[in-house]
């Protein structure tokens, strides 16, 4: 693993918790949605993402990726860094708030360049089921995975043992998220409906009759439209309270998440989505192998392996980071939704350090619960007149973006220096008396 900052590492409790804090807590405690947001951080500092709910191939076609590239990225699960890899870039710096994320990263990428063969790569981490990833972990990976991620992997979980054991028992059935989805399951068959039944649709319109007659009845149920109401119901999803308002919008709760679920289900063919065999299924499509994220195709595995001594993995947060690096770092940004989560002070300080650190024609990409860029209203014009920004780009991309939970896809282009110049005022000549 590359060189990392001196306190990229730092998995105390309380640096944990100010990093949370410092991103979601805007009100007093003692207020109700100071309550809200400290139930949120609470849940949110242990393992949530097993799998990043952000469609790569959307990322790809905004990013336009060269083997010079050098990009900063939210790690999250994880899969968006593998997935970007295989275009070969010069350079990936991944950062995050929770250490469960950084050291998954982590482990994946020593997982890629320390076993034996695609086929153990794929069982680990499409099965991810296999007591044999036990033991490859111990012979392949744990001799050359750094020691923060290791002890994390080989520490306890309070009531799962030890966490490298998630990948014998499917860990996309685990944390915050996978935990999350193992209810909403549960909540359906009370019901007396199987979501898995729609992976068994032979084309889209067999998959529309599917949820028309499974899953849509639900959100009619008052149970069903009363816990949507309740911004604690979707912090398994990782929406905190400030994100649960730009989501819902003027319209019912239940109404925007039907209206997505409907998307994910039947807006795509559902033997080449993985996000709707991960929402419905619990996992990848392991027979075909069509229903995988690229990082899992093996026609993509020899470049990403070749490419993986590009990445760094920062336990920090985005504008910490940032801030540490010198100008024109970067020529890619990836922020994924994490500004749904920031007010005005904090985007203006973010972007400020964009602004320093982004190469010429370096592309911002991020993702929104709601349609509009939350930029337009809370960053300052002398920042926002060093960007180019065409939101008539936004509806398109949403449109192709299979995990269909976003509402807006934003695209913005560092303008070159010369362009944000102010013009110098010509002076007329005297004439010579």
């Amino acid at each position: 693993m590359n060189a990392k900052p001196e306190n990229s590492d730092k998995n105390t409790a309380s640096e944990k918790d100010r990093l949370l804090a410092k991103a979601v807590h805007e009100h007093k405690a003692t207020s109700k949605r100071g309550f809200l947001e400290r139930m949120f951080t609470f849940l949110f500092r242990g393992f949530v993402y097993p799998q990043i709910w952000e469609d790569p191939e959307v990322d790809l076609d905004a990013l336009k990726l060269t083997k010079d590239s050098r990009i900063m990225t939210i790690a999250s699960g994880g899969c968006n860094v593998m997935n970007y890899l295989s275009e070969q870039p010069n350079r990936i710096k991944a950062i995050d708030l929770n250490p469960a994320h950084v050291a998954l990263l982590r482990l994946k990428v020593a997982a890629i360049k320390h076993l034996p063969d695609y086929e153990s790569f794929f069982s680990f981490f499409g099965h991810a089921n296999n007591k044999r990833n036990i033991e490859n972990y111990y012979k392949y990976i744990a001799p050359n995975l750094d020691s923060f991620s290791r002890k994390h992997w080989e520490g306890w979980s309070l009531f799962d043992g030890k966490r490298i054991n998630y990948f014998s028992k499917n860990i996309y059935k685990f944390g915050l998220l996978g935990r999350t989805i193992a209810a909403v399951h549960f909540l359906a068959k009370i019901y007396g409906h199987d979501p898995s039944e729609i992976l068994q649709a032979k084309n889209m319109e067999e998959q529309k009759e599917i949820f028309d007659r499974t899953l849509a009845p639900l959100f009619d149920k008052k149970f069903i439209r009363f816990l949507c109401n309740m911004p604690p119901a979707l912090y398994g999803l990782g929406i905190p309270p400030s994100q649960f308002d730009d989501l819902k919008g003027d319209k019912e709760m239940a109404d925007v998440l039907k209206e997505r679920l409907e998307r994910l289900a039947c807006g795509f063919p559902i033997e080449t989505n993985y996000f709707a065999w991960q929402a419905f299924g619990k996992g990848y499509d392991v027979k075909a192998k069509q229903a995988v994220p690229r990082y899992l195709s093996e026609a993509h595995y020899n470049k990403i392996k070749a490419a993986a001594d590009n990445v760094e993995v920062h336990h920090t947060s985005i504008t910490e980071f940032l801030q540490s690096q010198p100008v024109n770092s970067f020529d890619c940004y990836i922020f994924l939704d994490a500004q749904d989560w920031m007010n005005s002070k904090q985007l203006n300080e973010l972007w400020t350090e964009v602004t320093r650190t982004a190469q010429d024609g370096a592309r911002i990409i991020f993702r929104t619960a709601g349609e509009d860029s939350p930029l337009t209203m809370k960053v300052s014009k002398a920042i926002l007149k060093h960007f180019d920004y065409d939101p008539s780009i936004s509806p398109a991309a949403v449109e192709k973006d299979r995990s269909s939970i976003y509402g807006g896809f934003h695209v913005y282009t560092r303008r070159s220096a010369a362009a944000t110049k102010p013009a110098k005022k010509k002076t007329a000549k005297k004439k010579a008396a």
